[in-house]
């Protein structure tokens, strides 16, 4: 017996709500519309004719976002179920780039679609990847709307990382779920706090990365550029030399703010609220700045080997780009492609290590790696004692069935997905170099990827159209650590 028009079948699943994904996506664009505001202030004082630009684009965003909110905001009453946020999570960062490349596409870049979208895309992953050229005498307001979309994307995936990707059990991330929310005690018990603590310390420390550029000599719109793609371990700059235009010491000031934003944030927090030692208690920060320094090592001697009478210039340029490249700020200070082929195989696989959970940094994450050898560990100790009992552990606890599974499904998706991108990327008719790395550069968001074309002296505006489509789709994918978008793409999720 059919039901009556307008209500549900008895026993048939309900209807999937959008409107609280709706309202949340319509506040956010909204918001990211009213930040539009500042660049065009600057094209104001720079006097160029250009704010008009960004006006029109904050209005459009404004008015678009509101919209949907007072639309959808009757279905804002509940919290989000687990299918809900799901969608939200991949939903807001396809929403946003698609606002967020308006004024490239208004402004005096006069850039294409798939260019300006691209761009956009790239700077709220804070993967630094660029299609735009001749940036030295493009309009400051653009300039530093550029810098913004990767200070708003870095916050945003610090809190994603640390309030959704634990929720959602992917890739591991449900590790830190109790211990960024359960250890504090009494002191932080709701996430919202600790999301506002933490975007006080990320404020903070752009500020005193943009004090300290100013102090080395930076005027003052590079320095604050700069900051705002540092701390956010973005790496677009004002220049088309990169951060080739600003050596010596700067390039030290720089290698230290990439390293504190690649560092767990909540134990910043921790350390704000009186857990003085919860930075080095921290297997990861120990095991990243391990790793990090053994790569500035083995470049640092390569380098000797080309330049053995510069070894501060041969030491200052394997911190910088190697600290650069492993957090995934993608900043460039030399060109490495010449520096022989052993020292780019370092840098290829020096990307795919990245930074620590619930940081700006990008790529695979080290506490990822921590969890696979404790793993392989473990299994060897088995086979070598057959009636023994070992349990794989992370920071002196077991480690659960359900991370490892996660863990080990995400280096295979990644992997993967890495070769399925390279791939499609041949197909359209790049080389394989510039395919591999380019597949590399946007699924673990990195930035610049080796080769003549996508390399550190190179520019992604050569590719075809096709080509931008796949880095673009890869630069979202690697951001929501992966299976939070393929999610979306299975028939049970849907059915749920």
């Amino acid at each position: 017996m059919t039901s009556p028009a307008g209500t549900v079948r008895r026993g048939a699943a309900p209807l999937l709500d959008l409107r609280p994904v709706g309202y949340v996506i319509g506040i956010l664009v909204a918001v990211l519309g009213l930040t539009m505001l500042l660049p065009m202030l600057v094209d104001v004082a720079e006097g160029r004719g250009h704010w008009p630009v960004f006006a029109e684009s904050a209005l459009l965003s404004i008015l678009i976002g509101g919209l949907t909110a007072l639309a959808c905001q009757n279905g804002n009453r509940q919290g989000l179920t687990l299918q809900q946020t799901f969608i939200l999570t991949t939903a807001v960062w396809v929403a946003l780039p698609l606002f967020g490349a308006l004024p490239f596409v208004l402004g005096e870049t006069d850039s294409r679609f798939v260019d300006a979208f691209f761009e956009s895309m790239s700077g709220l992953t804070t993967t630094g990847s660029t299609v735009l050229t001749g940036l030295d005498d493009l309009p400051r307001g653009l300039l530093l709307w550029r810098g913004m979309l990767q200070w708003l994307g870095g916050v945003g995936i610090i809190v994603v990382a640390m309030v959704f990707l634990p929720e959602l059990r992917v890739g591991g991330m449900q590790i830190f779920k109790s211990e960024a929310f359960d250890t504090m005690g009494k002191i932080l018990p709701r996430a919202t706090a600790i999301a506002a603590q933490i975007s006080v310390i990320y404020v903070a420390l752009t500020l005193a990365c943009t004090l300290t550029y100013l102090f080395l000599g930076m005027d003052a719109f590079d320095a604050s550029v700069h900051a705002l793609t540092t701390v956010s371990t973005g790496g677009f700059s004002t220049r088309d030399e990169s951060f080739g235009a600003f050596s010596g010491n700067m390039e030290y000031a720089a290698t230290v703010f990439m390293v504190l934003a690649a560092l767990p944030f909540v134990r910043y927090v921790q350390m704000l609220n009186g857990q003085e030692g919860a930075l080095l208690r921290d297997s990861q920060v120990r095991v990243f700045l391990l790793t990090i320094g053994t790569f500035i090592g083995v470049t640092f001697l390569g380098l000797l080997k080309i330049y053995p009478q510069h070894w501060e210039i041969s030491l200052r340029e394997a911190m910088f780009n190697i600290t650069s490249i492993m957090s995934g700020t993608g900043f460039a200070s030399a060109n490495y492609m010449e520096w022989g082929p052993f020292l780019v195989t370092v840098f290829f696989f020096v990307g795919l290590v990245g930074g620590c959970a619930g940081s700006t940094a990008c790529s695979v994450k080290i506490f990822r790696y921590q969890i696979l050898f404790s793993s392989i560990r473990t299994t060897i100790r088995q086979i070598h004692s057959p009636h023994g009992i070992f349990t794989p552990r992370f920071e002196g606890r077991p480690i659960t069935e359900d991370v490892l599974v996660s863990v080990m499904s995400f280096f295979v998706f990644f992997t993967v997905s890495l070769g399925i991108l390279a791939v499609l990327l041949g197909l359209t008719g790049l080389d394989f170099i510039t395919s591999l790395s380019a597949a590399a550069t946007a699924l673990a968001n990195i930035g610049p990827g080796l080769g003549d074309t996508v390399g550190p002296a190179g520019n992604f505006q050569p590719l075809n159209d096709t080509a931008k489509w796949l880095l673009a789709a890869g630069m979202l994918i690697g951001r929501l650590e992966l299976m939070v978008v393929y999610t979306l793409f299975t028939l049970r999720f849907w059915r749920a």
